[in-house]
């Protein structure tokens, strides 16, 4: 999966999906598509990643509480 980096715009590739739909993990595992190759693999904040179009990351991949927080709402 590619997302982007939202202060760059940079594309990361997605190394590991399972962390990114984890809402315990705050880091993901990719790669940053820099250049004429990608990079090595690092460990990028879920919290400075949204999808290439700018839409943020669902709620129920960041935030463990997210189905309170929506409860408490009504």
């Amino acid at each position: 999966m590619l997302l982007a980096k939202k202060a760059t715009g940079h594309v990361i590739e997605v190394l590991d999906q399972h962390g990114l739909y984890d809402p315990l993990e705050k880091t993901v595992k990719g790669s940053l598509h820099y250049g004429e190759e990608a990079q090595d693999p690092e460990q990028f904040l879920k919290e400075d990643l949204a999808f290439p179009s700018g839409e943020p990351l669902p709620q129920c991949w960041i935030d463990p509480d997210y189905r309170r927080r929506d409860q408490s709402d009504q």
